[in-house]
């Protein structure tokens, strides 16, 4: 269903097309004349555009065109008489979606709009899709512990909302797997995510990105681009380290914040977009504000609701079930039968500093899976020192940090053996096969963590 600009001069049956658009769910925006048409275009959020040809003031290829000129996403359907077939023609090769001929029939009026609505969506999906990363195939928040649970509750509660939302993080801690969560848990959630990493484009290419361009706007333009902020219309966007973005940027992300209109690049003429932004940085912008290397206005603007993700050393209990995670992910894509970590692997990535956080460990697995011959994974495959580096000016690790540790291999190494026994049907020479470990030390483990069977 959508709202549908209707402009024709014929009262009666603007009406009578209204009533059978109505009945099926549209909401209609009524015009008796193209002007009047592009004024309620202007003002009001349309999905479509429905409209005669020959009209009073404006006619309807001059409707077309202003409403292609703005937003060429929303599909219009023209009406014409039989005398002007031609011109419904030259019409929809100058973008109009489709022409219904006088007089329109209900059902066929009905089945052409909801093409071009279907039609509209399925194009906006795809030019999201291309811009899709492909680590976000994983998109999976992984870990219970309560720093980790306590960031999660606060976006949970934010996301029902509309609110403008900071996520606070280091690099790899899982910011866009938030922004998505508070998308998915939105009123929103229908509507397209669309995410961008400001510090992956140069900056002079940045502003054609998030709000598109117009043909012949600069070198190389050589036809019409929209920009982020117009692709995510009803939905999110999530602007991932905005605190590199250059400073005569962000005062027109700033405008778009305050507003809900911006300009393509080399356009005369605003654009009106419905959006909800969430940022996302691993600087301190409090202090670039103070450098005056970031716009105060725009940080307190975005500033609305931090949120803060821990990093990975912060919560090491985390650590075994995402390693559990991305070997079941990592053995089914590269089709090895990895299983398992041995105790001393686990251990080892127990003790990193895991600077890189959740992105570093998935990748050390991935590394691990594709180096291990045989169904765990070994200290050797992990890439990492064996003696764990120690981290620059930091205190000395607590009694109840190691314990905490210490606590979490053996939960990871008790479900990992409980899972073995139970897929080789309690053969323990298969499952200490599998484990990599041997016979004896199987049978000592079982033992230690309570796992005899009668």
């Amino acid at each position: 269903m959508g709202t549908i600009l209707l402009i024709e001069d014929n009262e009666r049956m603007a009406q009578v097309l209204a009533r059978h658009m109505e009945l099926e769910g549209h909401t209609v925006i009524l015009a008796l004349n193209g002007a009047v048409g592009l004024e309620e275009f202007h003002r009001a959020k349309v999905d479509l555009v429905l409209t005669d040809l020959k009209l009073p003031e404006k006619s309807g290829l001059e409707v077309l065109h202003a409403v292609k000129d703005e937003n060429p996403m929303i599909p219009v359907v023209v009406m014409t008489a039989h005398g002007t077939i031609e011109t419904a023609v030259q019409a929809v090769k100058d973008g109009a979606f489709d022409f219904l001929q006088k007089p329109v029939d209900p059902e066929h009026l009905l089945l052409t709009i909801s093409k071009a609505l279907e039609t509209r969506q399925l194009v906006t999906e795809n030019l999201i899709m291309k811009d899709e990363l492909s680590q976000t195939r994983y998109a999976k928040l992984v870990g219970l512990s309560p720093l980790l649970v306590e960031a999660q509750e606060k976006a949970k509660k934010v996301a029902a909302g509309t609110t403008t939302v900071l996520l606070l993080g280091e690099s790899g801690t899982g910011k866009e797997l938030f922004a998505r969560m508070i998308h998915d848990l939105s009123p929103r959630k229908h509507g397209p995510f669309v995410a961008i990493n400001c510090a992956a484009i140069p900056k002079d290419l940045l502003e054609s990105e998030l709000f598109g361009h117009e043909r012949g706007a600069f070198t190389g333009a050589i036809g019409r681009k929209i920009g982020k902020f117009e692709l995510a219309d009803e939905g999110t966007v999530f602007l991932d380290e905005i605190g590199d973005m250059d400073m005569g940027l962000q005062s027109k992300v700033l405008r778009v914040l305050e507003g809900d209109r911006f300009m393509r690049v080399g356009g005369m003429s605003k654009v009106k977009a419905d959006v909800r932004v969430v940022a996302a940085t691993n600087k301190d912008l409090q202090g670039a504000v103070a450098k005056q290397a970031f716009r105060e206005d725009l940080y307190y603007r975005l500033n609305v609701f931090p949120v803060v993700i821990p990093p990975l050393r912060d919560r090491r209990e985390d650590i075994p079930p995402l390693v559990e995670h991305f070997l079941a992910i990592y053995g089914r894509e590269l089709k090895k039968d990895v299983q398992a970590v041995s105790p001393e692997a686990l251990a080892l990535m127990m003790r990193h500093p895991w600077t890189g956080n959740v992105r570093e460990l998935q990748n050390c697995i991935e590394r691990a899976v594709i180096l291990c011959d045989g169904r765990a994974v070994q200290p050797e495959h992990l890439g990492l020192s064996t003696i764990a580096p120690v981290e620059e000016a930091s205190p000395p690790v607590s009694g109840s940090l190691l314990e905490a540790s210490s606590a979490a291999v053996r939960a990871v190494e008790s479900r990992m053996i409980e899972r073995i026994l139970r897929e080789t049907g309690g053969n323990k020479s298969k499952a200490a096969e599998i484990l990599q470990v041997s016979y004896k030390t199987l049978l000592t483990k079982i033992k230690d963590y309570g796992l005899e069977r009668d």
